[in-house]
């Protein structure tokens, strides 16, 4: 019997398998392709590690790129730690990192816990800096430190993770072993605005945390203000002309998560 192509039913068995052939494919790229997509997030994080601590990205030596981000986090960090919301500490590493290891400190994925636990409780609290200080400490989140030594300093990378304007952005945080001056720090978005937020990610913004101190048992431990303010404080910085919105979520995350490090830091 002919098959006639014209006929609906033609039409919608041939969509079907076409549909189920193409899935599949889809489906067989993203398996084939995930293991490359995680050891590119890995290598991501260790850069930007080492890029709070003063690491330039970049192939010239004494840089880091993604071929030796490996070997200089190996080098530099010394000790991986996680801590409860109240500033206990859950886990120590100083082991090679295994992917899947839960009970890794750097395996902690600081921007999902951020969207599924916290990003709700930082908007009600918004105006309420206490009570969200108080709705922390009783989350069920981990928060990573990453314990480095470069050039005989101990220095200790704490990662941080907000909204900007247009959605996630994520940074760490490099302190000095007095765990109140900025050593360092190093930011990143989805999706700013060119020219505007997104800038929070190139130099000339990053360099303006250095040297900068910690405002510890205050409402702003940490703060980000409008462009152009005059009498900056110690605990603050320049915001980006023009990305007001994305330069107060910069300050937002550090001011929210320092606070948690703060409780641990005053047990040293």
């Amino acid at each position: 019997m002919a098959i006639d192509k014209n006929s609906n039913v033609f039409t919608f068995t041939f969509a079907t398998i076409m549909v189920v052939v193409v899935g599949t494919i889809l489906a067989s790229l993203f398996l084939s392709l995930k293991p490359l997509q995680v050891a590119h997030e890995v290598d991501k994080k260790k850069m930007d590690i080492m890029g709070a601590i003063g690491f330039e990205s970049g192939s010239e030596p004494g840089q880091v790129n993604r071929s030796n981000s490996g070997v200089l986090f190996d080098e530099f960090v010394v000790e991986r730690i996680s801590l409860n919301s109240k500033g206990e500490v859950i886990n120590t590493r100083t082991d090679a990192i295994t992917s899947g290891d839960k009970t890794d400190p750097f395996n902690i994925d600081v921007k999902k816990e951020y969207k599924s636990k916290i990003k709700k409780l930082a908007k009600k609290f918004k105006k309420d800096p206490a009570g969200l200080e108080k709705a922390m400490k009783s989350l069920d989140v981990s928060f990573p430190l990453f314990k480095c030594e470069r050039e005989g300093k101990e220095l200790y990378v704490i990662p941080v993770s907000g909204t900007g304007l247009w959605g996630p952005i994520w940074g760490y945080v490099a302190l000095e072993n007095d765990f109140k001056t900025i050593y360092g720090a190093k930011f990143d978005h989805e999706g700013e605005t060119p020219g505007l937020g997104a800038e929070i990610k190139e130099d000339f913004f990053q360099v303006r945390f250095t040297g900068k101190t910690l405002n510890y048992g205050s409402a702003d431990v940490f703060e980000v203000v409008k462009g152009g303010t005059p009498n900056i404080k110690d605990y603050q910085v320049d915001g980006i002309t023009g990305g007001t919105i994305t330069s107060k979520g910069v300050g937002e995350m550090m001011n929210r998560t320092l606070k948690i490090y703060e409780r641990y830091f005053n047990t040293l």
